[in-house]
């Protein structure tokens, strides 16, 4: 225990799951030439980033990295953007990609911009998911499913000098 954190998964570990995730999305995807790699600003785009390489390690799909650009305290009240052209989204696999899914709110919002394009099909990632539900979203990969109280906090650090995910 560090500063009241609790270590749940080490670099090893998380190492581990993202290979684990990549695989899947493979095993989803396989027939596919392209895939879009959404990553919610932060931490989620760090993931994300994890995520396609060791995709790009195993597979021969195309990939493109995009960051989804979201106020989390607040994604009802600002636009949410995409650091791509949206012509490049049509017809395509997106994979939405987050650190910690909580109750689902910033993911369903972080969902908009794709629902206004033609897309093939949408699957969500992530590395943590605490089982809080508030909103109709669950995700296709998951690193670690954790039940934690409403009042514990996840805390994912993908740097390169730490990857770990605390609970606080």
């Amino acid at each position: 225990m560090i500063n009241d954190r609790i270590l749940i998964l080490d670099k090893e570990n998380i190492r581990q799951k993202i290979k684990r995730i990549a695989y899947e999305i493979f095993e989803s995807n396989f027939q596919e030439n392209a895939l879009i790699i959404a990553g919610i600003v932060g931490q989620g785009y760090e993931l994300a980033r994890q995520i396609m390489i060791d995709l790009n390690g195993i597979s021969d799909i195309s990939t493109q990295l995009v960051e989804v650009a979201i106020d989390k305290a607040a994604p009802h009240y600002d636009e949410i953007s995409l650091d791509i052209e949206t012509e490049k989204l049509k017809g395509i696999n997106v994979i939405l990609v987050d650190d910690v899914l909580n109750t689902g709110r910033t993911m369903a919002y972080s969902l908009r911009p794709f629902l206004e394009i033609e897309i093939n099909k949408i699957e969500i990632a992530v590395l943590v998911d605490r089982g809080h539900s508030r909103f109709p979203v669950k995700a296709n990969f998951t690193g670690l499913e954790l039940s934690t109280t409403l009042n514990d906090h996840i805390e994912v650090v993908l740097k390169s000098d730490e990857f770990a995910v605390y609970l606080n």
